[in-house]
């Protein structure tokens, strides 16, 4: 492909990512906010976290969940795919886990990106490799990669 024709490509790349993630739209005080520079290969980088609220909560009285709080979460984890609807790409865990918000317990996007949620509330967080697993991985997860995460918040202590 001549340079040309992959910056065109890497145009529309680009589009169709920001496209997908304002579809995600933002929550939580934080706003969507991507770089998606293309590379040859096709990648994408997403450097910061965005967080999408898909349902609130019920108890409108409820104090939210914030550092020191422990949670419980229902999730469905995922590989980040800018090909994939709504960047969901190959599926790699779904699960429940408790932990103590805050803490360092559990990788960075979800210690910063659970912090408000509501019980009962379901958030999408799509999280740039540095607050995920980096440079190591983990696991079915490669190195540097950006991941998304359905949560659902079933229990605050």
């Amino acid at each position: 492909m001549n340079n040309s024709l992959r910056r065109i490509a890497s145009i529309i790349v680009a589009a169709g990512l920001t496209a997908g993630l304002a579809a995600c739209g933002g929550g939580g005080g934080i706003p969507p906010s991507v770089t998606a520079p293309v590379d040859t290969s096709g990648s994408v980088t997403i450097t910061q976290l965005v967080l999408k609220d898909t349902f609130v909560g019920t108890d409108a009285t409820a104090i939210p969940a914030g550092p020191g709080s422990v949670v419980t979460v229902k999730y469905s984890g995922w590989l980040c795919d800018v090909n994939a609807s709504n960047l969901h790409g190959t599926n790699f865990e779904n699960s429940t886990y408790t932990f103590t918000l805050g803490v360092g317990q559990v990788i960075k996007g979800w210690d910063q990106g659970i912090v408000g949620m509501k019980l009962g509330g379901k958030r999408t967080l799509i999280i740039p490799s540095v607050m995920a697993y980096g440079a190591v991985g983990r696991g079915s997860i490669p190195a540097n990669a950006a991941l998304i995460f359905d949560v659902e918040l079933i229990e605050i202590k």
